[in-house]
Formats: C-alpha cells, structure tokens, sequence
C-alpha cells in the first residue's frame, strides 16, 4: 500500500528516469557529440514531478505503465526546454545545480537546444495519435504565451501602472500559462494513456492545472517572503511580481510604481505592511486551487490505492517544493 505522493515518487521516478534514458539515447541519435553532451546536461535531472503526474493518474484510471511513459516523458521534455528558454531570458547561470546551458554553449545555442526538444516532444506524441500531438503542440504554444505575457522592463511596466492600461487579470494569465497548462497537460496525457474518456480527460487536466497554479503562487511567495525578510526590492524583481502584488491588493500599486522606477527600493513600515498582507493572501490562493484540485479527485474519480495517494498529492507537490 503507497502510503503518500512521496513514496509514489520512490516507485515510480526511477522507472522513469531509465526510460528517460532510454529515450535520450534514441532521440540524441543523428546528434554530434558535442550536441548530444549539451542535450544530456540539459535533460538529466530534475524532481520529474509532472512526469509522475502523469504516470499516477494513469494508474488512477488503471492504465498502464507502458501506455504512460512516452507521455510523461514527452511532458518532461517541454518542462526541459521551458527551462532552457527561462535562463537565456533571465540570466540566470545556475539550474539543478549546475551551469545553465546558455552559459556553457551561448544564448543562440541554448534557444536552439531548446527548440529542438519542443520539437521532439511534439513528434513524439504526435507519433502515437491526433490527441496526443495535439495536447503537446498546444502545451508548448501557451507556455510561449505565458513567457511572452511576463513583465521583464521595470519602465514599461511603470508605465503601464501609471497610465491605467495593466490587465487586471494578468497575474491569473501567467499562472495559467507559465505553470498551470503543463501541470494540466502532464494529467491530461496520463487520462490518455489510460483510454479515459473525454469528461475524466477533462477532469484531469483540472486537476493538474489547479496544482500546477498553486505551484506558481507558491513560487512567487517564495520570492515575495524572501524580499520582505529583506525589506527591499529592486526594479528588476519588482517587474516579475508587481502582477501578483497588484492582483492580491491593488493599494500596492503606489510602492509597487516607486520600486520599479527606481524610487524607493527600500521597504517602510506602510509597504511591508501591504506587502505582507499580500503575501497572507497568497496564502490563502495556494490552499484554496489546492483544496480545488483534491475535490476535482473526490468528486470525480474512482475510488483506489492511487486515487487516495492523488488525493494527497497537490498538498505534498507544494511541500517538496518548499522544501526545494
């Protein structure tokens, strides 16, 4: 019996990962050595949560593993490429611990790395049926949408706050985008593999993309406490989550308008204030699409050993965040 998410991980990541493996070997086949040691960094590794997603709603709906793997494999390659595309755009040098791929091969290469694993995960799903090259095809157009829709120019953004043109719905579109949809794809394609029929697909991408959004939130929070702890926040920062300060509490806007021009990067006793009430409702967000996911598995699923390890599981996917 599979006590928790957790232990779900022990079992069936390292399944996983050798067929990753598998898979690696063949798709790296027509590569260069250099291109395939650059495609290896960036494919190994990983917590592999949204493949596991896949895999343990399959076996909610009595798939089977073999059915499975591709999918989840194939939903695993887009998070690695998502990624890839990430640190060019932000700068960022370090992913799971090691160098990103842009700082070893070069922007250009690293977009190009990052291409060619979009396309393979759309010929891999596109090989097994109509649906699945769909769902993936689809997957890797909102999460682009989703990269496109952040804020990234302090200025422009401010610009947009103290003109009145900020979409009021912003921050619920990157959460969706950015996160949610390949949460909620990773458990689509596992409804899939298991020959679901379309109301417990749809059901299941629900699921998925509930976590998947209190995964973004709770990404942000992350950052929100550590800036508080802090009590400043420069332009740059400003502009990645000035969306979900001004979404939780609009009075933010005049601190959150300073900081991103640069004004006051330092936190008073009055931002911190809604800053932090901000972050209490943040809070609240991630229990609530969590409490939203688990009643999507109540309400809707059969009732088994993996539905009961589902039922736990958007709770615990923010935990082994956390605690990341």
């Amino acid at each position: 019996m599979i006590a928790d998410f957790q232990e779900y991980l022990l079992m069936r990541r390292p399944l996983l990962d050798e067929a990753f493996k598998r898979t690696l070997s063949g798709l790296l086949g027509g590569y260069s050595l250099r291109d395939a040691i650059s495609l290896t960094a960036a494919l190994e590794g990983g917590k592999k949560l949204r493949g596991c997603l896949s895999c343990l709603i399959s076996d909610v709906l009595g798939g089977l593993f073999e059915a499975v793997i591709p999918r989840a494999i194939a939903v695993e390659l887009i998070q690695a490429a998502t990624l890839i595309h990430d640190d060019v755009v932000d700068q960022d040098t370090i992913r799971r611990n090691r160098p990103a791929v842009w700082t070893v091969e070069g922007a250009r290469r690293a977009v190009l790395i990052g291409d060619v694993i979009f396309a393979s995960a759309i010929r891999m799903m596109s090989e097994l049926s109509r649906e699945d090259g769909f769902a993936a095809s689809h997957t890797i157009a909102e999460v682009s949408k989703g990269a496109l829709h952040e804020p990234f120019d302090p200025l422009r953004m401010a610009e947009e706050i103290a003109s009145g043109r900020i979409d009021e719905d912003l921050y619920e579109k990157i959460i969706y985008l950015k996160t949610g949809v390949l949460f909620g794809t990773a458990c689509r394609l596992g409804a899939i593999a298991a020959g679901a029929g379309s109301r417990l697909t749809e059901t299941s991408y629900r699921y998925g993309l509930r976590i998947g959004e209190a995964y973004q939130i709770a990404d942000d929070l992350q950052e929100v406490k550590q800036h508080l702890l802090r009590r400043s926040i420069q332009p740059d920062r400003m502009a990645a989550l000035a969306p979900a300060f001004l979404h939780f509490i609009r009075e933010t806007g005049p601190y959150v308008l300073a900081a991103l021009q640069g004004e006051c990067t330092d936190m008073d006793e009055s931002a911190s204030e809604f800053f932090g009430a901000a972050a209490k409702l943040m809070e609240n967000e991630i229990e609530r699409r969590l409490q939203s996911a688990v009643s999507e598995m109540e309400e809707n699923f059969p009732d088994n050993e993996y539905s009961r390890v589902a039922r736990k599981a958007p709770g615990e996917i923010i935990r082994i965040f956390n605690e990341s």
